[in-house]
């Protein structure tokens, strides 16, 4: 379980770099990796969705922040 949340923020963390580059410079970097494929490009945005579904999950179920008062 471990594993996987560090494979989903480190999967949003890239995602946040690629659109950081996309904002900042009007480069679209995700679409160039993905060879300009469509197919691949969204199967990178739905992986990236669940992702962000499997962590707000496991931060309200886990509860990590529950000791830092």
């Amino acid at each position: 379980m471990k594993l996987t949340c560090y494979l989903c923020v480190s999967i949003l963390i890239v995602s946040a770099i690629f659109g950081g580059v996309y904002a900042f410079s009007g480069f679209n970097l995700l679409l160039y990796l993905c060879a300009g494929s469509a197919v691949i490009y969204k199967s990178f945005l739905a992986v990236n969705a669940v992702a962000a579904l499997f962590t707000v999950y496991s931060l309200i179920v886990f509860k990590p922040f529950k000791g830092l008062k």
